[in-house]
């Protein structure tokens, strides 16, 4: 029997798992070359690669969602409830990846009002945090600072919107229930590299600031206490992306299938 099946979709019919795929390749690829980058600060080549490889992900899922094949049958548009963003995401991990961003954007905001403002031995504006030892005022760093939350900051204010717009579009676009979710899911993912790899780097900056000497006081030690279980929820949120990205089908959760109705 002669194939009937049209090129297109022969040729498109995995090309969202390519994307994918290609879009952490790609990121890997890219921390790697910028990690070489010479400079006197060691930070900043870590900051930039962290932040390619994040931006790598979202962008590889995101054109992997582009090149999804829609139903070609009529979409009938009755459904016993109105479609929601929230119904199409991981109900147990997207509340845990919201709680990452909004804590990474807090440590940045608090790195960048108390990282100092003129140079420091640590060779600039915005790299250190001033404190006073035994006497004697000094230099914690690397500091989380503008210096180098700066392209954190920029890597949220263009990877954010665009998921939150793609997982729009999934939610009110056509697709049944299994495709829109493994696409949502994706996303999720996506979002969750960039997210939890950079809330990694700002614990791993703080705690090598914090833990220079007896210098950081007790506002450091309470500080070190709250951050080492953000860093831990990082280890295990960056996995589930990891895996989430690479094969969505294969990651359940048991709530997913609760209260959810077929949309035909």
């Amino acid at each position: 029997m002669l194939d009937t099946v049209p090129l297109q979709s022969r040729l498109l019919d995995h090309a969202d798992h390519y994307a994918r795929w290609s879009g952490l390749a790609i990121g890997i690829v890219a921390a790697q070359q910028l990690l070489t980058i010479e400079s006197g600060d060691i930070t900043i080549p870590l900051v930039f690669a962290i932040t390619a490889f994040g931006l790598c992900a979202v962008g590889g899922v995101l054109v992997g969602d582009a090149l999804t094949l829609r139903p070609q049958e009529a979409v009938r548009t009755a459904s016993l409830a109105p479609r929601l963003v929230r119904d199409h995401v991981p109900p147990r991990m997207a509340p845990l990846l919201l709680l990452q961003a909004g804590s990474l954007v807090a440590l940045l905001l608090m790195g960048a009002v108390t990282a100092s403002s003129g140079p420091d031995r640590a060779g600039g504006a915005g790299r250190a945090i001033d404190v006073v030892c035994e006497g004697v005022r000094t230099s914690l760093g690397p500091w989380p600072g503008l210096y180098y939350s700066g392209p954190m900051f920029a890597a949220l204010a263009v990877g954010t919107p665009a998921c939150v717009w793609a997982l729009r579009r999934i939610a009110f676009g056509p697709g049944d229930q299994q495709q829109r979710r493994d696409r949502a899911w994706a996303i999720m993912g996506a979002w969750g590299l960039l997210v939890s790899s950079q809330v990694l780097l700002v614990v791993l900056m703080l705690l090598i600031s914090l833990m220079e000497g007896a210098c950081a006081g007790l506002l450091g030690a309470a500080t070190i206490v709250v951050i080492c279980p953000l860093g831990l929820l990082s280890v295990f949120t960056f996995g589930w992306s990891l895996v989430t990205v690479v094969a969505p089908r294969a990651v359940d959760d048991d709530v997913a299938d609760e209260g959810s109705f077929d949309d035909e």
